[in-house]
């Protein structure tokens, strides 16, 4: 008897283990899937901001509530390559006329002055040599390193809707000497 006893313990003690540890996992799926996940910076298109290797949190929640912003950096997936994911600035919002010229962005008609990421001159416009109009769920997006960056200027990126943008980076947690909250203005 005393020894059925023992076993039965045993067995809620592994039930116990095993709840525990699928509640875990489930819990995990959900924070990636809904609220956040890690992303590494693979080149040098958002430098200096951004470095190659940086590691990311990247926010998946804050679209769900609230529309993104001019300056947020963000992730997206690049259509031509699977499992590939792009990060890039905000520059144009919906409904807006964004166009590349002798070099520098123009929103609306008017020159970006607050254009402090990446104020290098540009060399090439791209497909915004020409007014890009977007639509009510489009954006335009720059990498802060201008010249070394594949972005909407580039056909095979283009305008980005609103239903591929996967989240805003929030924090970077490696390298550990730059670990902190990213700044988007």
């Amino acid at each position: 008897m005393e020894r059925q006893e023992e076993e039965k313990g045993i067995l809620r003690e592994l039930g116990g283990w095993v709840l525990y540890i699928l509640i875990i996992i489930g819990l995990t799926y959900l924070i990636i899937t809904f609220v956040g996940q890690r992303t590494r910076v693979s080149g040098s298109s958002m430098e200096t901001t951004l470095s190659d290797g940086d590691n990311l949190i990247v926010d998946k929640l804050s679209y769900r509530f609230w529309e993104p912003k001019r300056y947020d950096i963000i992730v997206f997936p690049y259509q031509h390559e699977e499992n590939t994911f792009y990060i890039k600035r905000i520059i144009g919002l919906p409904g807006e006329t964004v166009q590349v010229v002798d070099g520098y962005t123009y929103v609306d008609g008017e020159i970006l002055s607050s254009d402090v990421y990446g104020a290098e001159v540009m060399d090439s416009p791209g497909i915004a040599a020409t007014p890009i109009q977007l639509g009510e769920d489009e954006y335009f997006v720059l990498g802060d390193n201008r010249n070394h960056s594949s972005d909407s200027r580039d056909a095979s990126v283009g305008v980005l809707k609103r239903e591929n943008l996967i989240g805003k980076a929030w924090v970077r947690i490696y390298p550990f000497d730059s670990l902190g909250v990213i700044r988007h203005e």
